[in-house]
Formats: structure tokens, C-alpha cells, sequence
């Protein structure tokens, strides 16, 4: 085979394929002390004649032993330099290896670094947008909180004198009704997508939903104590996007809607983050806050999910159990006990 010329070096520069060397000082050398000792054996056999004395018996045996005097050291000669040789080629390859091994680390290392050295600003100008959003989303809520009260209603109560009887000259004014009765019942769909919080600052139908759930006052209570504890969770890194629990059937939640506590219902504790429980407890513990807000947004669950079971059917309990507010029942409810 022709050998490559001018072939184009590799992609370190370094390693490349060792070159067939036809002979070289070891089969130089095999072939020196092989002729040596053919030429030894030769003046020993031919010259000097040491049959010549001796009888003819036992001739073959003794041709024999004549020919293995004399071929057996030349392959004794040849295997050595056979394994010269290799040993030769394996050292000068992994000498290559070695040296290609070390030049791809250092090649890696400054890869890494110059990656490492573009990325870092990118990676940090997101999380800022991350957190930017996080608290613009977390403004708006609490604008909508605080505010809640001061929505004027739709429907204006209207006081008109009544007349009692024609012979009574005065006036009887019926008794203002309060603005919740007047306002229509919330829908299950706005209440279950209220519970999820918008998605973001433009999304329109969760800020919709969300208005017309503060109007409601038990909801707006559990909006105001959800929002409350996921708060407090943000603090310590915990945000319900990231869980990914478990979720129950419909019967067991309508089981605990009926009252049913303890070990029969502890599948509604999907949440399996262990670093999300762990530092839930630890703030439990530590935060008389935290401790009572969380208590306040269980009991407000509890009483909301009651009467919210008693209409909805199962697909609305099962979009309602996956929403922010329920992974947070879920993951208080077992940092508290709930399920135990």
C-alpha cells in the first residue's frame, strides 16, 4: 500500500499513526547473531566433522539432534525480536496516547473556560428576568388584594320609599343589602382557575377570574391566605411550579371533604420533594408566622374544599387538586400532620 503524502495533520496536531518501519536495529540484530551461529555451526559440522569419528549408529537421532542445535537458537534469536519489537511499538503508542490524552484535557479546559466566561452573564440575566416576573406577578396580586374593597359594585343599591298603608303618614326604608348578595355566584371554572394564580402578568383570563373571585368574600379569604404562604415559600426557594406530586383519585378527596382524616386519606399528601418538606418543617418550626399562616390557609382549605365538593364533579375536584393553592395544601398538610 502506497504510503499518504502530505496528509493533513490530525485535530491536535500531535497524535498521529506511527510510520511501517520495514527493518529496524532488532531485526538487524536477529539477523547478525543468526548468521553467526549458522556460521558457527557450519565450521563446527562441516570443517571440524565430529561424526567423523564416531560410528554409524544412531544416525538419525543424531540428525536430529544436529538440526535442532542448529535452527533452534535462530528461533529463539527471532522470537526475541519479535517481542522487542512489540514491546517497542507499545511503548512509542502509549507515549501518543498519553500525549493526545493531555492535549485534549488542556483543549477541554479552556473550551470550559471561555464557555463558562460567555454564558455566565446570559445565565444571570435570566434568572433576573425570572425573578423580575416572579415579583412583577406578586405586585399585581397583592394590587388586587388590597383593592378588592374598593371596586365599586355593579349594582348600586337603590332605596325607594314605600308606602305602608294609606292612613300611616310615614315612611318605612327597607334594609340595605349587603354588595355580596347582589353580585351572581362564582363559577366553579373561574374559582378552580383563581386557585392557580395567573400565569403571568398577561394572562388575561387568570386575572379575570381572579377579580371575580375576590369579589367573593370566603374565596377571597383563601386567595389572601394562599397567596400569604406561597410568599413565605418563595423565601426559602419552594415555588408550587416545581412540584411535581402525585395526584389522588376524586373519590379520596370527596372522602375528605366528608371528614375523613388521618392515615385513610394520606395520598392526598402527594408532594415526594424531600428538600421542599424538609425545609417547609424547618421553617415550620422555627417561624411562628410561617406556623400560624400555614394553619390559617389549611383550615380556610378545609372549609372552601367542603363546600366546593358538594357541587363540583370529578373532573373539576381533579383540575382543582392540580393547581398552586392545592400543591400547597398538600405539601403543608403533611409538614403539619394532616395525613398522619
Amino acid at each position: 500500500m502506497p504510503e499518504r503524502k502530505d496528509s493533513p495533520p490530525t485535530p491536535l496536531g500531535i497524535y498521529d499513526r506511527p510510520g511501517n518501519e520495514r527493518i529496524t536495529v532488532i531485526e538487524l540484530t536477529a539477523l547478525i547473531l543468526s548468521a553467526l551461529w549458522l556460521l558457527g555451526a557450519a565450521v563446527f559440522f562441516v570443517v571440524l566433522d565430529p561424526t567423523s569419528s564416531g560410528a554409524d549408529a544412531g544416525g538419525a537421532l543424531r540428525f536430529i539432534m544436529v538440526m535442532l542445535a542448529v535452527f533452534l537458537p535462530v528461533g529463539m534469536i527471532w522470537v526475541a525480536a519479535t517481542a522487542a519489537r512489540s514491546s517497542r511499538v507499545m511503548r512509542e503508542e502509549s507515549q501518543r496516547l498519553q500525549t493526545a490524552i493531555d492535549a485534549m484535557r488542556q483543549t477541554y479546559v479552556a473550551q470550559a473556560q471561555s464557555r463558562s466566561g460567555a454564558d455566565e452573564p446570559s445565565v444571570t440575566r435570566k434568572l433576573d428576568e425570572i425573578a423580575a416576573a416572579q415579583r412583577k406577578a406578586e405586585t399585581a396580586l397583592a394590587m388586587f388584594t388590597s383593592t378588592r374593597d374598593a371596586i365599586p359594585p355593579q349594582l348600586p343599591v337603590r332605596v325607594e320609599p314605600v308606602q305602608a298603608d294609606d292612613s300611616d303618614d310615614q315612611v318605612v326604608l327597607p334594609l340595605g343589602t349587603p354588595v355580596e348578595d347582589l353580585n351572581p355566584p362564582l363559577e366553579r371554572s373561574d374559582f378552580v382557575r383563581a386557585m392557580n394564580f395567573p400565569e403571568t402578568a398577561d394572562d388575561r383570563e387568570g386575572f379575570a377570574a381572579l377579580r371575580k373571585a375576590l369579589k367573593d368574600r370566603n374565596s377571597a379569604q383563601l386567595i389572601q391566605a394562599a397567596q400569604d404562604v406561597l410568599t413565605l415559600l418563595s423565601h426559602d426557594g419552594i415555588y408550587m411550579d416545581d412540584l411535581r406530586p402525585d395526584m389522588a383519585r376524586p373519590e379520596l378527596w370527596r372522602r375528605f371533604a366528608a371528614g375523613e382524616r388521618g392515615r385513610a386519606i394520606a395520598a392526598l399528601g402527594g408532594v415526594r420533594d424531600r428538600s421542599s418538606l424538609a425545609l417547609s418543617a424547618a421553617r415550620m418550626k422555627r417561624d411562628p408566622i410561617f406556623r400560624d399562616a400555614a394553619h390559617h390557609f389549611l383550615r380556610l382549605f378545609d372549609r372552601m374544599f367542603a363546600q366546593f365538593a358538594e357541587t363540583a364533579s370529578d373532573a373539576e375536584i381533579s383540575e382543582l387538586s392540580d393547581t398552586r393553592t392545592a400543591r400547597a395544601f398538600m405539601l403543608l398538610g403533611r409538614v403539619a400532620g394532616t395525613f398522619d
